[in-house]
């Protein structure tokens, strides 16, 4: 704003381009383009009007923006779930990743169906949705917006998938090639679709590795919180013959059963190697530093945004469905079983 002082009297004007334009001695087109990031314009003179910019304190006219250009250079983000860590970490980086681009975000923590609906009054370019379950893929369907979803769906829109098939296949080759022939899988099989999703996975893996799956190696927590993962560790780790190694099927999960082995006085990886999938930083802060497997959250940022700012701008991308490969980063929770030598 541009504050006159007349007879005690502040008079607001609104900063426009053209005055930016008048201070920096460019054109109102150089001005416009260095705003809009182009590259057209040298970066020292782009540094000098952004300078200038935030100086003056210029803010876009969104509304005349839009007239023009006919973007609101918007992009709103579904988000259902707040109270995971590994989902929180990926908006995380998916704002970071905006922030870089000529694109800003609008969060929405309501239901896919309320948060559309809001996002189609404010007029953005774009979405991005957190696939809950089909209820949520049929609503994002119906919608003319272009979208882009992280989860499992493989509806006319683009999907980035977030690999739980090859992330436990990745886990369960890690322990097999350790020694470890006693694998289980602790999550929430009955409430979560995703982890259910890990379960089958496993088996898949397991059966593919020439290793068999009793009921004892598949643990429900009955819940996705650090205490549901804690509780059912506890219970696992009274069986006369527990597992050599465990996969935790998520960051919060995994954490409670860290938390269980210690109570019990036992070690990680001595007496039980663990790997948790959630490809996140928060895992080496761990009480022990848990290896991870899955598509690290730098991957399935970049691979989000960069998918969604081509459907606004090209209204198509090469593919529907995208999958980054799952990398496994090691750390100090897993070790050849006592029992094993290295091959």
């Amino acid at each position: 704003m541009i504050h006159l002082k007349e007879k005690s009297v502040v008079i607001e004007m609104n900063v426009t381009i053209k005055d930016i334009a008048a201070a920096a001695g460019v054109s109102y087109s150089t001005v416009s383009k260095a705003l809009n990031d182009s590259p057209l314009v040298k970066p020292d003179t782009k540094n000098k009007i952004v300078k200038l910019a935030k100086e003056l304190g210029y803010r876009p006219n969104f509304a005349a923006q839009r007239l023009v250009s006919k973007q609101t250079k918007t992009i709103g983000l579904v988000w259902p779930s707040i109270d995971r860590v590994a989902l929180s970490m990926l908006v995380s980086k998916i704002n970071e990743k905006i922030s870089h681009t000529t694109y800003s975000i609008l969060l929405s923590i309501n239901d896919v169906k309320s948060a559309l609906e809001m996002f189609q009054r404010f007029q953005v370019d774009g979405l991005i949705v957190f696939e809950e379950d089909d209820a949520s893929s049929q609503e994002i369907g119906g919608t003319h917006l272009p979208v882009v979803s992280y989860g499992t769906s493989t509806e006319s829109y683009p999907v980035i998938t977030p690999g739980y098939k090859e992330s436990m296949e990745l886990a369960v080759n890690y322990l097999n090639k350790m020694g470890h022939r006693q694998i289980a899988l602790i999550g929430d099989f009955t409430h979560d679709n995703r982890q259910m999703q890990k379960r089958e996975g496993f088996r898949a893996a397991m059966e593919k590795a020439g290793l068999k799956v009793t009921p004892d190696q598949l643990i429900h927590t009955n819940g996705l919180h650090w205490y549901d993962g804690y509780s059912a560790a506890v219970q696992l780790l009274d069986f006369p013959e527990r597992p050599t190694a465990l996969i935790g099927s998520s960051y919060e999960i995994s954490s409670g059963v860290v938390r269980a082995v210690r109570e019990k006085n036992l070690s990680i990886p001595k007496d039980l190697s663990v790997i948790s999938y959630d490809h996140i930083p928060q895992m080496a802060n761990l009480e022990v530093p848990l290896t991870s497997v899955g598509i690290p959250i730098d991957t399935l940022a970049k691979a989000i945004v960069d998918t969604v700012i081509v459907l606004i701008e090209k209204g198509e991308t090469d593919t529907v469905e995208f999958q980054p490969a799952p990398e496994i980063m090691e750390r100090a929770s897993c070790s050849y079983p006592r029992y094993s030598i290295p091959e």
